[in-house]
């Protein structure tokens, strides 16, 4: 069927979503065709205000609407621990664990040679000047555990090991090799938290 140029527009741009079909972006356009204005006027700004006021924390490197984020800032974290994870799922799922009390490094994405993601392309770097710079005593090295995600985990030992008062450990592997931090349950996080181990 020909749809009008706004409705196929909108068809498209919903299908880029992640785990959203052709089928699926025109049933959401549907749906919103026929929703109420304010429904639509509060999507629009709310999709607006994540390019307007969202950003990186300058620190951690984690969305937020605020620099430095509201874990970077809260005084009660400990400062000399930091959990290096591949994107903000893996951080929002650790934080649901409620088991760990340190802050972050969020490095957007694995390192992934055959699709041509390298270190320059991940925030390895920002982690090594944060490293550096402050008084660091911990990474938790906390990457998933498939190849990107291990092949990560062994770049970052490689980086970080002329720091020689750094203490380097990886998440237990109570999360099964190629599963992904963001789809654990809270007790096999904390599980794996608590059983961290140098690598």
């Amino acid at each position: 069927m020909q749809y009008a140029w706004p409705i196929a527009r909108l068809i498209k741009a919903l299908s880029g979503l992640p785990g959203i079909g052709e089928k699926t972006a025109q049933r959401l356009a549907l749906f919103l065709l026929n929703a109420k204005k304010d429904y639509i006027e509060e999507l629009v700004g709310s999709i607006g205000e994540l390019g307007e006021k969202v950003g990186l924390c300058s620190m951690c490197m984690t969305f937020s609407d605020k620099d430095p984020c509201a874990v970077c800032s809260d005084a009660s974290r400990d400062e000399r621990t930091i959990c290096v994870v591949a994107d903000f799922r893996d951080m929002v799922a650790i934080e649901g664990a409620g088991s760990y009390r340190g802050r972050y490094h969020v490095l957007h994405g694995c390192l992934a040679p055959l699709k041509g993601i390298g270190p320059q392309d991940v925030k390895i770097r920002e982690l090594m000047e944060r490293v550096a710079s402050d008084a660091v005593g911990e990474v938790i090295v906390a990457t998933p555990f498939d190849s990107e995600g291990e092949a990560t985990a062994h770049y970052i030992k490689k980086v970080l090991k002329p720091f020689n008062n750094l203490k380097l450990t990886r998440i237990a592997s109570g999360i099964p090799v190629g599963g992904y931090i963001e789809y654990m349950d809270p007790s096999t996080l904390g599980r794996a938290m608590e059983g961290r181990k140098d690598i």
